[in-house]
């Protein structure tokens, strides 16, 4: 029995951040895309009142504080963390996978600028070089 529950927390412990999804095709509730290109993906992200999301995941991104707050993140593993903000306030997120909750009696507005991975391209094919030529002949 003991050895079935251990099995069965193993596969919820891996299996919850793979089931982490894009935030705006699980939240788009809270979860706008303001625009997206080839590079990048800005959103725009709003939450009421002490409103939280569910889990998902972010690559990394720039978030830039629309107003003073208060957030609490929850991660796959069961931690958490609360920060606070300031309006204009811009800052580096690495990517993660997360849930946010909004701690306060107010709205809370982030723009997100997500980075996009270019993809990779195959290097030019190149000719191989000519055999040395010798210039000492006599």
């Amino acid at each position: 029995m003991r050895r079935a529950l251990f099995l069965a927390l193993f596969v919820l412990a891996v299996a919850v951040p793979a089931l982490a999804q894009d935030a705006t095709k699980v939240d788009s509730k809270h979860y706008k895309v303001e625009f997206e290109n080839a590079r990048v993906r800005i959103l725009r992200v709003k939450y009421g009142p002490h409103e939280k999301s569910i889990m998902h995941r972010h690559p990394d991104a720039i978030a830039i504080f629309q107003n003073d707050g208060r957030v609490k993140f929850t991660y796959p593993n069961g931690k958490t963390e609360e920060r606070d903000t300031k309006a204009g306030q811009a800052l580096f997120t690495p990517a993660v996978t997360h849930l946010p909750e909004n701690l306060t009696d107010r709205d809370m507005e982030v723009i997100l600028v997500e980075l996009k991975t270019p993809k990779r391209r195959k290097p030019a094919a190149t000719k191989p070089a000519s055999a040395p030529t010798n210039s000492n002949k006599q």
